[in-house]
């Protein structure tokens, strides 16, 4: 599947990874996975560590809502399974993380907070 990749200190690029849940953990530094919202594009999803902060992965980028630390790879989405991006996507995403953030440890810290969600 085709992604653009987003490291921390790094510009994002364009790269491969499998569909399978073990490449897509490998991508994001191992275990659990999670989508990110802050893309707010129905067509692409942002992909991370869940536990990134907690296990004090480095701060990648910062958002309006927050920062998100670790790696992280933005790919596309079918309505039910993550897919490849389009060419297209993938210079736009290339261009939205190509400069890296300076994120210290004590702003990922201080970004750390545990939401309950009612039903």
């Amino acid at each position: 599947m085709k992604v653009v990749m987003v490291e921390p200190n790094k510009p994002a690029y364009v790269t491969e990874i499998g569909n399978d849940l073990e490449s897509l953990q490998k991508a994001v530094g191992g275990g659990l996975i999670e989508m990110i919202g802050y893309l707010h594009d129905p067509d692409a999803i942002m992909v991370g560590n869940e536990e990134a902060k907690l296990i004090g992965m480095e701060g990648n980028r910062r958002f309006d809502d927050g920062i998100v630390a670790g790696s992280f790879f933005v790919c596309g989405d079918d309505g039910e399974d993550f897919c490849s991006l389009t060419d297209e996507q993938c210079e736009k995403y290339v261009r939205e993380f190509a400069q890296p953030h300076e994120i210290t440890q004590d702003e990922v810290e201080q970004d750390m907070r545990i939401e309950i969600l009612g039903l």
